[in-house]
């Protein structure tokens, strides 16, 4: 079956035009540096504009996969070119367009050497994330997923830190290592339902197997959120990675293991998707409270996000096997309220690094006094990561609450995980409260403080650019919602029907 509508083709390969342009600029002159970011900003552009065109054409009205773009790749072994737009994978969509846009703008004052190269990957790493989400035929799926380390692995150990090459390594060999369970499983999985491509898997019965195929692709994608106990390799990446780079792991790299679970382990293994949802979800609910008590004990205020990350993620993770409407909703949707809050945090610590170059929040203080327009936005920012009413992050943990309060597929007492996780919001306030007390209040009393410049103009750009969708999604989440209502709903009932448990 061949299916042609080359706009999702189009949007994957974008950023790789880009690249080929970055190429061929070396062979036809020495370019500046200033040239080059041109091409890289433009590409970026570009590619969020088409991903906006994508987003014009998608019906909500339908739970079915949009804007088919599908023929036989290697017809021997029945893989397939196969990508495909819906309600789960729209917001994934936009939110890599969006962040990778912003990190793109964002690198031009902060990378000065090997500037080609660090352009180059950073655009390979957009098709592959942009790969991830469309992909419908688990092969296919599975070279993009692979892909993605590849740059991710020389933007960490090129432009990090210190410890950049060792934070490399453990990235690399902790996701490649998650990753081969889940191959060896795509490949039984193939061979049993005669198709790689996802909607013709669906609703094919593996028996006895079905519990250890889901662990084989749980784990590849429980390493990637992560899920506790596989978070070891996150805070060393993020504080090891440059700005831009923690911007995308944060924003959309830590995405793809949510979205694994909904596109794969959901529709493919409902059977076991309702036999493991309790583990899941403690392990989701050790994780936020794990998460939030470790970031407040960290000085690095770059680890403290870091670690922020871990508690925040496992709300998402509740959401998805409270296997329900309102639980899955809300993931989605906290998905993408992560990627925007945590992402614009790590890029607030990127702006007071490349100033003071340390990040121990003792050497702070006083910030307020000397960065007024910087300050009011990271508080609002902070205050969105929290979970204020009115800002983006409020939405999705309480949607995420109302799911799990309500799931019968967590047991007779789904109230206590709801019960547990309401405190990972408390301890949130906690840890993040005082870190902007420690960073931002207080005397200006040390002399490094003293001599700190306000934003400027493009600083000014990129954070407002955050601020305007954590706002936006705070006041009006109705439209957001809306683009996954139909297949989130649609999911939840094959689930329960496919189940042969009582659905939540």
């Amino acid at each position: 079956m061949n299916d042609f509508n080359a706009i999702l083709t189009i949007l994957t390969f974008t950023p790789v035009i880009g690249v080929f342009a970055l190429l061929i600029m070396g062979r036809i002159g020495r370019n500046s540096d200033d040239e080059i970011r041109s091409v890289a900003i433009f590409t970026a552009i570009s590619t969020f504009v088409i991903s906006c065109l994508v987003l014009m054409m998608f019906d909500k009205g339908t739970a079915d996969l949009q804007m088919v773009d599908r023929f036989m790749w290697i017809p021997q072994w029945g893989i397939q070119y196969y990508l495909g737009v819906d309600g789960i994978s729209i917001a994934m969509i936009m939110l890599t367009t969006f962040i990778s846009m912003l990190a793109i703008a964002a690198s031009f004052p902060m990378i000065k050497e090997n500037v080609k190269q660090y352009y180059i990957f950073m655009l390979l790493l957009e098709t592959g994330m942009l790969g991830v989400f469309l992909a419908q035929d688990l092969f296919f799926f599975y070279v993009f997923w692979e892909f993605t380390l590849v740059p991710m692995y020389f933007l960490i150990g090129l432009w990090g830190g210190k410890e950049r090459v060792y934070a490399a390594i453990k990235f690399f060999l902790y996701t490649m290592a998650g990753s081969l369970l889940m191959l060896v499983a795509i490949l039984y999985v193939g061979i049993q339902a005669d198709s790689f491509a996802v909607p013709e898997i669906i609703g094919t019965q593996f028996g006895g197997a079905e519990n250890w195929l889901f662990l084989a692709f749980a784990i590849a994608f429980a390493v990637k959120v992560p899920v506790f106990p596989f978070h070891s390799w996150l805070p060393d990446a993020h504080t090891q990675a440059p700005t831009a780079g923690s911007v995308i792991l944060a924003g959309v790299l830590l995405k793809m293991g949510t979205y694994g679970f909904m596109r794969f382990n959901l529709p493919m293994f409902p059977n076991a998707s309702y036999y493991f949802a309790p583990a899941i979800a403690v392990l989701a609910v050790i994780g936020i409270i794990y998460g939030a008590i470790v970031a407040f004990a960290q000085t690095d205020v770059k680890k403290l996000v870091a670690y922020s990350s871990i508690s925040h993620l496992g709300f998402v993770m509740l959401g998805i096997f409270s296997l329900n409407a309102q639980g899955l909703e809300g993931a989605i949707l906290q998905g993408v309220n992560h990627g925007l809050s945590s992402g614009a945090l790590f890029y607030i610590v990127g702006i007071i690094y490349e100033q003071r170059h340390t990040r121990q929040i003792e050497d702070f203080g006083g910030v307020w006094i000397a960065m007024p327009v910087f300050s009011i936005i990271s508080l609002i920012i902070t205050l969105s990561s929290l979970g204020l009413p009115g800002l983006n992050g409020f939405v999705g943990e309480f949607t995420i609450l109302l799911g799990s309060a309500g799931s019968t597929a967590l047991g007779p007492r789904p109230w206590i995980f709801t019960l547990f996780a309401a405190t990972g919001v408390i301890l949130a306030a906690i840890y993040l409260l005082w870190m902007f007390q420690r960073v931002f209040l207080g005397p200006l009393d040390k002399p490094e403080n003293k001599a700190l410049r306000d934003v400027n103009r493009g600083e000014l750009a990129i954070l407002l650019s955050f601020l305007l969708f954590i706002v936006w999604i705070g006041i009006a989440p109705s439209g957001y919602f809306a683009y996954m209502d139909t297949t989130a709903d649609a999911l939840i009932e094959y689930i329960r029907s496919a189940s042969a448990l009582v659905g939540g």
